[in-house]
């Protein structure tokens, strides 16, 4: 494990792997992660989609279910070793000290709960508060999420709200026990743009108040840039760089990074004449059947050589705070 360790770490994911098994063999989809996040740190995980950012998030919150599984490493929240838990356990821990927020609310809430109810229920299971107070926080946590008349919304159905209106009630829930660790996968990818923003300052604003530590999975560079401390780097179930938010965008050091910052719209760039597209990385992400032996972003890599495909590439440290996955690191 040659990541760095953040200091005042909550979370440290040690050499994390997770496998798919099924009919043959078990393949990896998941290899040998590592990073830590601070207590109140925003920490940004990001990569094409298919790369393995869901799985780890799903992982740390205990929610991997067959064929996907741990396979090997520790992933320790405050010390504990989330691993080792029993799903009993996991589920008292589980909206307690660790929260999600998802990417789609209406396949996460329940249909047949009113709001009121299921965020009513973080209270009966992690404070012991019986129906009557449970129902008052469930009032005051749709205050915070900024839900008007939250004394009538908390008797809606998930259906009955719009799509930011719902964002907001996996918000309340997901915030209510006040968490030490909030994981945020792509949570406003399926709502209108005009609300995006609102959504990302909210659960900014609510998490520095109550000191909680965020987990930001985005495939949104922009977003990730603007509000992340530091930013890891996943292609094809690998870390392939680790480093600052400002190193990150304005120094990429490994060729997937460069490519994803390049092809990042950028306000008064003009397309030059005959260029008809932005820039962007040819190919795609391999299945995980299809991981390359050597490196893993090799087949799609112009500065590519025969030590990329010779076998397994090393994280490096880099002369800055970081860590980089490449023979041929700028």
């Amino acid at each position: 494990m040659t990541a760095t360790m953040t200091r005042d770490a909550i979370l440290e994911v040690r050499d994390l792997s997770i496998s798919l098994s099924g009919d043959g063999p078990a393949v990896g989809a998941v290899d040998r992660v590592n990073f830590s996040i601070g207590k109140g740190e925003v920490f940004g995980l990001v990569g094409e989609s298919g790369c393995g950012k869901s799985l780890c998030a799903l992982a740390i919150a205990g929610l991997l279910s067959r064929p996907m599984a741990v396979s090997s490493g520790e992933i320790r929240l405050a010390g504990t070793d989330l691993t080792r838990l029993a799903e009993p356990a996991m589920r008292r821990l589980r909206g307690d000290q660790v929260s999600m927020i998802f990417q789609e609310p209406m396949s996460a809430l329940n249909p047949l709960m009113t709001v009121g109810d299921q965020i009513g229920e973080m209270f009966v299971l992690h404070r012991g508060l019986g129906e009557r107070a449970a129902r008052m926080r469930a009032i005051e946590a749709l205050e915070q999420v900024q839900v008007s008349s939250p004394e009538r919304r908390i008797a809606a159905y998930p259906h009955q709200l719009s799509g930011g209106m719902r964002q907001r009630v996996m918000i309340a829930i997901a915030l209510a026990c006040d968490p030490a660790l909030l994981i945020a996968d792509e949570p406003t990818t399926a709502l209108d743009v005009t609300i995006q923003a609102e959504i990302v300052e909210l659960v900014l604003d609510l998490c520095r108040a109550k000191g909680t530590a965020v987990m930001m999975i985005s495939h949104d560079l922009g977003l990730v840039a603007r509000i992340c401390n530091r930013v890891a780097v996943m292609y094809a179930g690998q870390i392939v760089e680790e480093r600052s938010a400002g190193d990150i965008f304005t120094a990429p050091a490994h060729p997937y990074t460069r490519g994803l910052v390049d092809a990042l719209p950028r306000l008064g760039r003009r397309l030059e004449r005959g260029q008809e597209r932005l820039t962007e990385i040819g190919g795609m992400v391999p299945a995980i059947r299809d991981f390359p032996q050597g490196c893993r972003f090799e087949p799609r890599c112009g500065r590519a050589t025969a030590d990329c495909r010779a076998g397994p590439i090393p994280i490096t440290p880099l002369q800055q705070d970081g860590t980089v996955r490449c023979v041929h690191h700028v």
